[in-house]
């Protein structure tokens, strides 16, 4: 089962980033030698953002940024293919984006086929 780790940042760029980039480069190693890796990114830094916004009648509101009340930044994500929940779980405690004040939130690709 395909299961997307949304890995959260905190917001704040003065908070100690406890994770190095020879951190990513092991956890990114070990998910592809597992076999698991469908696809992953890095986004960009936050301030490249933009939003869209459409109106009931149909207007288009463009604004710079995610300007969301939040205390965490989407920074990047991982595609896994493992066997189940738990597993995916695992993959996710180990991903160094979820130390530090932030989070690797986990949830199940749908499959509409």
């Amino acid at each position: 089962m395909k299961y997307m780790l949304l890995i959260n940042s905190a917001a704040d760029d003065t908070e100690a980033c406890p994770d190095s980039f020879e951190d990513w480069q092991a956890y990114d190693k070990e998910v592809q030698a597992a076999g698991i890796f469908v696809t992953g990114h890095s986004l960009a830094d936050l301030v490249t953002a933009t939003t869209v916004r459409v109106a009931a009648s149909g207007e288009r509101t463009v604004t710079d940024g995610p300007f969301a009340e939040t205390r965490e930044v989407l920074g990047g994500y991982y595609v896994i293919d493992v066997p189940d929940l738990d597993v995916a779980l695992d993959w996710a405690a180990r991903c160094p984006g979820a130390r530090g004040g932030g989070s690797v939130v986990v949830r199940p690709v749908a499959d509409f086929g």
